[in-house]
């Protein structure tokens, strides 16, 4: 059971202060982290687009200021289910940025492979690069948004790109448990980009908000609960969330804010469910499903023209 108090720090960052914003954040958390460090970035495109990817600049900066007590800093992503994530380090701009900074880039779908076993657990079993279990501190570095499946994505939900085998879509019909067993064994420390956030239609399809924020807190659940809150939305109603606070016994009044303004709430606008998300929506209520829809490439490729198809031609009418 949560029973101590969790502290999350809200930062307002303004166009030339990030590097400065960030050290103070880190400095507010008493943060310092010694030997190996993986940052676990949101890329959830091969290109960058603000508001759905971690911006290249706030990882430029973590790595940087990292180095200084680390002996290792390594930015860390699995490869999408259609894109390669050597490709979307190097059009993101973020390899270019954590090498800058002294740090290094992996590819965690090519990392060797960890059989982690569940008790009690419906899952079973997860398999996880290797690394994850040779650093010392893991540092999750997600972006705030609208999901089409998840309602919400932060900090627990970027959790689910440490899985390698870009299969990982197979696990959407448990995700709940899949994310809190990831939180489980990676408790991560969490620095939230919400320089530009994203509404409607995220992770990707949806539209940019400028928030100029920073959110950081060494609980991601405790992060989530905050993140929503600014966003306006009822983490009661996101599954995962509620799941996992539920598991954990958090209690939303042992969670202290730090620079909370009242002026950082925001109603974001919600995706729009539309009849593409609410047929995966479905298929996701099926293991068995799920796992035949999306085992074949070449049969997911062509149900994405159709829905391309479809959207185009709603936006039309």
């Amino acid at each position: 059971m949560e029973k101590t108090t969790k502290e999350v720090i809200i930062s307002e960052v303004e166009s030339q202060n990030l590097a400065e914003k960030l050290e103070e954040t880190l400095q507010k958390l008493n943060l310092k982290v010694k030997g190996k460090v993986l940052i676990k970035p949101n890329m959830c495109m091969p290109e960058y687009v603000p508001g759905a990817v971690t911006s290249p600049e706030v990882i430029y900066h973590i790595v940087k200021l990292l180095k200084k007590t680390s002996e290792e800093v390594i930015v860390g992503e699995s490869d999408g289910y259609n894109y390669s994530c050597d490709l979307a380090f190097k059009k993101t701009g973020i390899r270019e940025a954590a090498e800058r900074a002294g740090g290094l880039t992996i590819n965690l779908s090519k990392d060797k492979i960890v059989q982690v076993n569940l008790k009690g657990s419906r899952i079973g079993k997860l398999f996880l690069p290797k690394t994850l279990f040779e650093v010392d501190s893991v540092i999750d570095v997600p972006v705030m948004k609208t999901h089409e499946f998840t309602t919400y994505s932060g900090a627990i939900k970027n959790l689910f790109g440490l899985i390698p085998d870009r299969k990982r879509i197979f696990l959407h019909p448990h995700i709940d448990e899949v994310l809190f067993s990831l939180y489980m064994l990676t408790k991560p420390v969490t620095i939230m980009d919400a320089l530009t956030a994203m509404e409607r239609s995220g992770p990707t399809r949806g539209a940019p908000v400028k928030m100029n924020l920073i959110l950081a807190s060494k609980c991601p659940i405790a992060l989530d609960i905050i993140a929503t809150e600014i966003m306006e939305l009822n983490w009661k109603k996101i599954s995962h969330l509620n799941y996992i606070v539920q598991k954990t016994k958090m209690d939303r009044e042992k969670i202290k804010v730090v620079g909370y303004k009242e002026a950082y709430l925001r109603k974001f606008a919600t995706p729009v469910v539309d009849l593409p998300v609410k047929m995966q929506l479905k298929i996701y209520e099926h293991s068995l499903l799920t796992k035949l829809i999306f085992s074949s490439p070449e049969l997911t490729r062509i149900l994405q023209k159709i829905v391309t198809y479809y959207r185009n031609l709603m936006r039309v009418i």
